[in-house]
């Protein structure tokens, strides 16, 4: 616990300043600590079942803030794959002027899954996701790293000190870039901004991330693991896919991530190439901006606190098969002969 406490105390830089818009928890890097008092065992045990959200409090520093509390997800809420689920956090009420949650009402908190050291790698192989992405555009979900003390309100028992880290409302994201959050139904590929589902294409090939659709998704509505962005919220094309959830990825490798059944592939870790064949245009202008930040991108890597040094020399590694793919143009031609 002291290792844990002392790299949560090791202070990040700020965001660049093209972030200046991000929200105060979003506008830093530095990690928080927070307390998180409520029925948490409770939570745990009806996770599979139930996503009804119950009274809690979130207390950072000197302020503490009433919040709803609740499991979230899908394949994280199953006890097979998880033993403390993913949670929503709802602030009750709207934080004052100087709040580091100031303009937050639903935050998604990504959690440590089950309590053994080595999944506290997969979150932060997670975040560090999220991270290099955060390199690659401003068209993506801020994170913020947290220190997390889970109290039981019942016993007062402490149910788990692990790191965890908030999303970003894609509100936020949107009012960033100048766009709309928006909902829409089964998508053609041409509806989208070609060269933000280039970028997306690509990052999910770096990080061997399968499962995600830019098309479809749960209902017949759009999309699966990603959010829609564009310039109003009826607007139907140059739509930017806005992803998120890569515990199936290659990249965070998480012991009950599997690759699709009809892909062909028997590890996540294998890279399957799914851009559609409309985008092979976008991707192949894209490729150059991944290869100029590709130091920023495993800087994002490597300070990344609380990743221990295998973790870190394993995923930038793991991003060298990702650069062979898109060296330079007869290798990305190569690549993008394998669409869809």
């Amino acid at each position: 616990m002291k290792a844990l406490a002392l790299f949560f105390a090791i202070s990040l830089l700020a965001l660049p300043a093209s972030a200046e818009k991000v929200t105060p928890l979003f506008a830093s890097l530095d990690p928080i600590d927070i307390t998180i008092t409520g029925p948490v065992t409770r939570i745990i045990q009806k996770a599979a079942s139930s996503t009804d959200p119950l009274p809690a409090t979130l207390t950072i520093g000197e302020e503490t803030h009433s919040i709803e509390l609740s499991a979230r997800g899908n394949s994280r809420r199953r006890p097979e794959a998880c033993t403390f689920p993913p949670l929503r956090v709802r602030l009750s009420a709207a934080p004052p002027e100087g709040s580091l949650f100031r303009k937050q009402k639903a935050l998604k908190l990504v959690t440590h899954c089950r309590a053994q050291k080595a999944f506290q790698q997969h979150t932060l192989l997670e975040y560090a996701a999220y991270r290099m992405y955060n390199e690659v555009t401003e068209a993506s979900f801020r994170v913020r790293l947290a220190n997390v003390r889970y109290v039981d309100s019942g016993s007062g028992k402490l149910v788990a000190e692990k790191p965890g880290f908030f999303i970003e409302d894609a509100d936020d994201v949107a009012a960033r870039n100048g766009l709309k959050e928006l909902e829409a139904g089964a998508l053609a590929i041409d509806q989208h901004d070609a060269a933000a589902a280039a970028r997306a294409v690509l990052f999910f090939h770096m990080i061997a991330n399968h499962d995600w659709s830019m098309l479809a998704g749960p209902e017949g509505g759009c999309c699966h693991n990603g959010k829609l962005l564009g310039a109003s919220k009826t607007t139907t094309a140059g739509l930017t896919y806005l992803p998120y959830d890569f515990d199936y990825s290659g990249f965070v490798d998480t012991p009950y991530a599997a690759p699709p059944d009809d892909f062909g592939i028997s590890s996540v870790k294998t890279r399957h190439y799914r851009g559609a064949c409309a985008l092979n245009a976008a991707v192949t202008a894209a490729a150059p901006q991944f290869r100029a930040r590709r130091a920023a991108i495993e800087e994002a890597i490597r300070t990344t606190p609380g990743l221990d040094r295998k973790s870190v020399d394993r995923a930038v590694k793991f991003l060298d098969g990702f650069y062979d793919d898109i060296e330079d143009e007869a290798a990305i031609a190569k690549l993008v002969k394998r669409c869809r």
